[in-house]
């Protein structure tokens, strides 16, 4: 009876370390899916667990106890409605209703000035949060009216630059067979567009906001415009794709860019970053693709043409040729 005794306690014993050793050779066998499911959630938990520490570490986490940052969905939500307010007809899936074109503008108008007063109050707040500026007396909401008020006034202004640009395209392009056509199609003259929008914002010291809006075009055309640039009346670019025009950049009247044109910076320090560090192209210029134009202190010239794949740091006097002589 002992030794019957003796033998049942071995074997439970030995049932204690075989049944782990069983369960794990067996159950991926008798029951994969759970097994591995399990495996897998183990290891997806230590990854969470590691990608908390980096929110602790690194930051860049919005929500993060404070007032949220402007949304990029909701910025490309005010672009589109922007877009559709500038153009009527154009964007929309449906025909316009002329009759009621004066309350449909009211609606859309009404809608998007309450959408960009809540994305102008976060950006805001959170200038104030950092210490870059004062909402004032009457906090970030009241500030966000203001300018959102400035910016609905200064449409009509956008709108007629536009229009100079558009007939800039139809003009500039010989294959443009309608200025319809560059209204619908043209990435240079959607660039155009976006920017005038951003650069109201840029002056009106909106942080954030601005590099959005470009940023959203830029991703679409392939045209990287700074809001902070000054660009005049009635500008083309043809083509575009590659076009680089910084922030400090000074563009006249009657200007031509083609694809690839850098309107950029010599390399400076970071503290540096608030002077003049971009070209200024006087009116009536001509640059040709792919030249590269660089430095606060230079200045093109009004009338010139600067040719194909130029490198150009120093200014040019009105009404010159610059181009790449053949070896």
């Amino acid at each position: 009876m002992h030794k019957q005794g003796l033998f049942i306690a071995l074997y439970l014993s030995s049932l204690c370390y075989l049944l782990p050793v069983i369960y794990y050779l067996v159950l991926p066998i008798v029951h994969p899916p759970f097994y591995w499911q399990n495996k897998t959630m183990d290891r997806i938990n230590k990854s969470i667990d590691a990608l908390m520490e980096t929110y602790g570490s690194y930051g860049m986490v919005n929500h993060s106890g404070e007032a949220s940052l402007p949304g990029r969905e909701s910025i490309a939500r005010i672009v589109r409605g922007l877009d559709e307010l500038i153009f009527p007809g154009f964007r929309e899936n449906q025909g316009l209703d002329h009759s009621n074109l004066r309350l449909i503008t009211a609606e859309k108008v009404n809608h998007l000035a309450r959408e960009i007063i809540r994305e102008v109050e976060k950006s805001l707040a959170y200038s104030a949060r950092v210490g870059a500026l004062s909402c004032g007396q009457g906090g970030c909401h009241a500030a966000s009216e203001l300018i959102v008020e400035g910016f609905f006034d200064e449409l009509p202004a956008i709108r007629r630059a536009l229009s100079l640009d558009m007939q800039a395209n139809f003009r500039g392009d010989p294959a443009a067979k309608s200025e319809d056509e560059v209204i619908l199609s043209y990435p240079g003259f959607q660039a155009i567009t976006v920017h005038r929008l951003a650069n109201y914002f840029w002056n009106a010291q909106v942080p954030l906001i601005p590099r959005m809006m470009s940023e959203l075009v830029h991703g679409n055309t392939g045209i990287d415009i700074h809001p902070g640039a000054s660009i005049g009346e009635s500008f083309f670019i043809d083509h575009g794709t590659g076009v680089v025009i910084g922030e400090t950049t000074v563009i006249g009247n009657n200007v031509k860019l083609y694809q690839g044109v850098t309107l950029g910076a010599l390399s400076v320090k970071k503290e540096e970053g608030r002077r003049k560090r971009h070209p200024t192209i006087e009116d009536d210029v001509t640059i040709y693709s792919h030249a590269t134009i660089l430095g606060g202190e230079t200045v093109i010239g009004r009338g010139s043409v600067i040719g194909g794949n130029v490198w150009i740091t120093e200014s040019v006097p009105p009404n010159t040729k610059v181009y790449n002589q053949r070896k």
